[in-house]
């Protein structure tokens, strides 16, 4: 969990004026983990610290009930829970905001910062420390979002569209999307896709990060083909490609051929998804959202899981 700007950005530039509200401190049991927050703005809101009574009087409360807060489940608003849970909700403005430009870290609190504050934010910020979301002496400390996980996706179809649905939300995740002409790509791209038209998508692969996780969904077996080629030659994190089992031997033949040993091969995934949830774009987009989410990775790179994956021509 982590202060992402993201969603705030876009909707303070929708709405002008927006409330976050952040779950700082969990006593028993809660509806949500420490850092799950919500966005509130005149008539909507985004996000959830767990629904219920909890959620939907912070919302009502948002713009008149700036600070901490701390709410025992049961007694106050007769949720099954029994735990308590602590709030902090702040109110930000285009103003505000910049003023969490290049932060990777943030702290409030009332008075003085503390002494532990102030060393854990310095590890957080100089030493890349790892940092969660946590109350230290009545300061509230969040590490800011940073994307750690690139994912490229190869393809503007129905699969990939719903890929970006998916995966988008995820802090983590940074998405490039690659595909051969602009107008593969939906009308709106969403905020924080980097879509990048490429008539000869290859020529981009030089430019993918190592670690970079790669989903191959292009409308053509040729253009997926010359793409695990390429990836192979050039190195990944993980690379799935989608299709069937006769597809997959038909490429594990060709790639053969084009040199690359059966260990090189075998870092490919494929088909990709999963059987259970079936062949609609956006089951198999949560299929293999699960998987990127689930995946393991060893010296020799991430593995290709040992599951049941969805089939397609």
């Amino acid at each position: 969990m982590a202060f992402d700007l993201t969603p705030l950005r876009a909707a303070i530039a929708a709405h002008s004026r927006v409330a976050r509200v952040v779950i700082v401190e969990v006593q028993g049991s809660s509806p949500r983990e420490v850092g799950a927050s919500m966005l509130i703005w005149d008539g909507g809101q985004s996000g959830t610290i767990g629904g219920g009574a909890l959620e939907y009087q912070s919302a009502q409360w948002a713009f008149a009930r700036e600070g901490l807060s701390r709410h025992p489940l049961g007694p106050e608003l007769g949720q099954c829970c029994g735990g308590v849970v602590t709030l902090l909700t702040e109110v930000f403005d285009a103003d505000r905001l910049a003023t969490l430009d290049g932060e990777s870290v943030i702290a409030r609190g009332p008075g003085e910062m503390p002494l532990a504050v102030k060393r854990l934010t310095t590890c957080a910020r100089n030493q890349g420390v790892d940092l969660r979301p946590r109350m230290v002496q009545g300061w509230f400390v969040e590490p800011i979002a940073q994307p750690t996980q690139p994912i490229w996706i190869w393809g503007a179809g129905h699969v990939g569209r719903a890929l970006v649905d998916v995966l988008l939300p995820i802090p983590e995740i940074e998405i490039t999307w690659v595909d051969t002409a602009p107008n593969r790509f939906p009308d709106t791209i969403p905020e924080g896709v980097n879509a990048l038209p490429a008539g000869d998508p290859l020529r981009v692969v030089p430019h993918a990060p190592d670690n970079a996780a790669h989903l191959i969904l292009t409308y053509s077996h040729a253009l997926d083909l010359s793409l695990c080629d390429a990836l192979l030659h050039h190195g990944f994190g993980f690379t799935g490609l989608i299709g069937s089992d006769t597809k997959w031997a038909r490429f594990t033949s060709r790639l053969r051929k084009m040199g690359h040993s059966d260990a090189q091969i075998s870092r490919i995934c494929c088909p990709i998804g999963q059987k259970t949830l079936g062949k609609h774009p956006q089951a198999i987009a949560v299929g293999v959202a699960a998987q990127l989410l689930s995946l393991s990775t060893t010296n020799a790179g991430v593995q290709c899981p040992t599951i049941s994956f969805a089939s397609q021509a």
